[in-house]
């Protein structure tokens, strides 16, 4: 098993300094010039060519491409992602806390999502075909269709302002996550619950099951078993659930007010600050790359044929 790990790992180096030169590339390849960007942010009052060959200078914008993409990627490591154009300020001193909230919302709601995924879809299958089966499917599907941020403000407007229960904004206490995380759940539910319940329906159709039932076997044991194997499809899902969330608050963090990294991305994408737009996407690649080895280290913990490459 630790040589599987170890492998995985080493695997994951190269697609992430991939990423990482994408990532760097790409926004240098922007329109823009940065210079000009930083010094707009200053309020300089009038910007010359030699005070924007001054800037350049001191941004180290001069040097060669692969230069600058080796210097930044040495500071990143360190998690000194520059200082922000607009704001003038470190860049992990911005993201540091925003990225801190989106995680506890994140993990929140996926705590939700499995959970409640797990045991619909089980209990689907189990009663597949059903009229409970049938409204369960329906209701989620809606919910699945329906834009997250109509819902939302669906909820802002019934349970905070008309029967003043909840607060619409902020995270001042715990009750400032039950919106979110309702509205967030509500949305990927329907998805994962689709694949546990596929994944148990295709279990109980296999000759063990007939097997088991034909020797005598409790049902709570061959639904063990068969909850066993069906979660083998599913963790992969799961696991990939994490960063997809992660990377989809964005619409949340904005009509709820939560001072994440989705709101923080949404400024620095309007204000053009670069390095806050870099620390972003890398941060989000490393989350998929992360979650998706995780992924694979936990289906060759519980397949045995996965480590041996069968």
């Amino acid at each position: 098993m630790g040589a599987y790990i170890a492998r995985r790992l080493l695997l994951a180096m190269p697609l992430l300094l991939v990423i990482s030169f994408l990532t760097f590339v790409l926004v240098s390849f922007s329109p823009s010039d940065p210079a000009k960007l930083v010094l707009q942010a200053q309020e300089v009052p009038v910007i010359t060519d030699e005070l924007l060959e001054q800037t350049k200078e001191e941004l180290g914008l001069n040097d060669p491409l692969f230069v600058r993409y080796v210097n930044w990627l040495a500071a990143c490591l360190q998690l000194d992602f520059g200082e922000s154009y607009v704001k003038n300020e470190s860049v992990w001193s911005l993201i540091g806390p925003a990225f801190w909230n989106t995680l506890k919302l994140t993990l929140v709601s996926s705590v939700v999502i499995i959970t409640l995924s797990i045991a619909l879809g089980v209990l689907c299958a189990l009663k597949a075909g059903s009229f409970l089966d049938q409204s369960i499917r329906g209701v989620l599907f809606f919910f699945t269709a329906v834009p997250a941020y109509w819902v939302g403000a669906m909820m802002i407007w019934y349970v905070s302002v008309k029967l003043d229960l909840l607060p619409t904004s902020g995270m001042d206490s715990y009750e400032s996550y039950i919106l979110p995380v309702f509205v967030i759940s509500i949305s990927y539910i329907g998805l994962y619950f689709r694949n546990v319940r596929s994944s148990m329906l295709s279990q109980l159709n296999k000759d063990y099951v007939l097997y088991g039932r034909a020797s005598g076997l409790q049902e709570k044991t061959i639904t063990k078993h068969v909850l066993r194997n069906s979660l083998q499809v599913a963790i992969s899902i799961f696991c990939m659930a994490i960063p997809i969330i992660l990377g989809g608050t964005v619409v949340i963090e904005n009509v709820f007010a939560w001072p994440g990294l989705g709101s923080l991305s949404v400024d620095a994408i309007l204000s053009r600050d670069f390095p806050v737009i870099q620390a972003y996407v890398l941060l989000m690649a490393v989350a998929f790359v992360f979650f998706n080895t995780v992924s694979d280290i936990l289906q060759a913990a519980l397949n045995p044929k996965i480590r041996v490459g069968k």
